[in-house]
């Protein structure tokens, strides 16, 4: 083969791999755009959350300012989208006090939401002798003394959002559900007794929903 030939053999070769390279980005602008424009058609809705009830079996301060705890939370998530799912991944929730965790982590199934579909959880989140931050001591004594604490029940975890045949990345989710607890398991104001000196609070309360 004369040097000419093999000139323009290697020139063709450069060609297609130019042309093959420019028809992959036309194709992955035109995929982008058309989720984009999907997306912007659309306006997904993020996810409503309601903390339902909490059934305390165990809330206790013990000196020096150790908490234990074993409290079960129904969840009540909703997709309010007509059009796009939800799928919900790695979701764990656990409960914090001033901003300190004071639970282990539980984790919640991964599923599928459909278009304006329902999901209740009833995770338990638990834990032994866990010790209070100094900096809060002050506030769970005087939290102590009238008898229950503010907690946030949090959730944690990833979504991705889907319309028809197409599904977006990954989003982070974060919940905040606060609520009143009261120590020990005592019957409080609006509590009952649901077996084994369990008592269930019916809450109802909003929370905060972040993606």
């Amino acid at each position: 083969m004369s040097v000419k030939e093999c000139t323009h053999h290697k020139d063709k070769k450069r060609k297609l791999v130019r042309r093959l390279f420019a028809g992959i980005l036309i194709f992955l602008f035109v995929v982008l755009l058309t989720i984009l424009l999907v997306w912007a058609i659309l306006q997904p809705k993020k996810p409503r959350f309601i903390l339902q009830d909490a059934t305390i079996f165990n809330f206790n301060v013990s000196a020096p300012n150790i908490f234990s705890t074993s409290i079960q939370i129904t969840i009540y998530a909703r997709n309010p989208n007509d059009k796009i799912g939800i799928y919900y991944d790695k979701m764990k929730t656990y409960a914090n006090y001033h901003k300190q965790q004071i639970t282990y982590y539980t984790q919640i199934p991964s599923v599928y939401q459909g278009h304006k579909d329902v999901n209740i959880w009833s995770p338990f989140v638990f834990s032994n002798n866990v010790p209070i931050s100094p900096l809060n001591g002050p506030d769970l004594k005087e939290d102590q003394q009238n008898g229950g604490v503010w907690l946030d029940f949090k959730i944690d975890g990833r979504v991705k959002w889907r319309v028809g045949t197409i599904t977006t990345g990954h989003y982070h989710l974060h919940v905040t559900c606060t609520a009143y607890v009261p120590f020990g398991n005592h019957l409080g104001d609006g509590g009952i007794f649901v077996g084994n000196n369990a008592v269930k609070y019916q809450l109802a309360r909003g929370c905060d929903v972040s993606v």
